[in-house]
């Protein structure tokens, strides 16, 4: 009887082993998307000066096509058609749509703010995911969710203007958009057997197919060969569309969708802070404010979980 219980007091150990493992895993890479989109905002708004917001996500869907084809390729794998009805959600709603919106944001508003409301999504994903995954919000997220939404509200500050209407009504539509799109994401892991990769490929070929046409369809300014332009396009290609959702795919796949919402509200903070530095957009004392309450709102969502694992 003791070496039974010893044995499965082993195996038991190893189970919570490699859930921890998969939670560290989860959170590594959320903590990768955080750092690769925060810094994207900040490239995106700077390229406004250099190419069309249409353009500009044709071409980086391109360059992600590519990019994420050849890798496939050198793991020796093949492209295989996903199920085209959830995968053509993702596109419209993720891929798509998301993009669109926010870079046309970004034309008429800063950086910082706009993301701001673009990363409405995790109260979007919580509305959302109760009658479209059967996923009721736990009391963790309700709690972390409480100081994320105030730091959001001192980050936009609607008393302020926020570069105008138009600029915040496309940004929270992107908001939107996303939330959709993850939720469809979560649907097609969930009930198909989906290879990451080869998904994230699908979704940048889509992404061309639906934004190429609108490119000529949509009046744009003239693109400004300057290499500020080229690299622009190549960081948002490979690392912030190949590489990133790649990341955010694989995160999504592991976790619930409302848990990825929530964590990836780390990439707003980080954007204020980055377009502080880089674009010499000072943030205010509320903007600072609202940062330090999104990270505590942060914490709280993750802490439950690693108490519970050392319990």
């Amino acid at each position: 009887m003791a070496k039974t219980s010893v044995h499965e007091f082993k195996e038991k150990g190893k189970g919570l082993s490699g859930e921890q493992q998969a939670d560290r895993g989860a959170l590594a890479l959320m903590g990768l998307v955080v750092l690769t989109w925060g810094m994207s905002w900040v490239v995106m708004k700077a390229m406004t000066v250099y190419i069309g917001p249409v353009d500009l996500i044709a071409a980086r869907y391109a360059v992600a096509f590519v990019f994420l084809w050849l890798v496939l390729l050198l793991k020796g794998g093949h492209l295989r058609p996903t199920p085209w009805k959830l995968s053509l959600g993702v596109a419209i709603f993720q891929t798509t749509g998301f993009q669109l919106l926010s870079q046309f944001s970004l034309q008429v508003g800063g950086a910082g703010k706009m993301v701001a409301l673009a990363y409405t999504m995790p109260i979007w994903i919580l509305l959302l995911s109760w009658p479209m995954l059967g996923q009721r919000p736990q009391k963790r997220h309700v709690m972390g969710m409480v100081p994320a939404i105030l730091g959001l509200m001192f980050l936009i500050a609607p008393w302020e203007g926020m570069g105008g209407i138009l600029g915040s009504v496309l940004a929270t539509l992107s908001g939107v958009s996303w939330a959709l799109g993850a939720i469809y994401s979560k649907q097609l892991f969930e009930r198909h057997r989906v290879e990451l990769l080869n998904a994230t490929v699908w979704q940048c070929f889509l992404g061309i197919v639906i934004v190429l046409p609108l490119s000529f369809l949509i009046p744009q300014r003239p693109i400004v060969m300057e290499w500020q332009m080229f690299s622009g396009v190549l960081y948002l290609g490979i690392i912030a569309t190949g590489v990133g959702w790649l990341l955010w795919m694989a995160v999504v796949s592991r976790v619930s969708a409302t848990l990825a919402g929530m964590s990836s509200l780390g990439v707003p903070a980080l954007t204020v802070l980055l377009a502080w530095l880089i674009l010499d957009e000072w943030p205010t004392r509320l903007e600072l404010l609202g940062t330090g309450l999104i990270l505590l709102g942060l914490f709280v969502v993750n802490w439950p979980t690693r108490s519970r694992r050392k319990a």
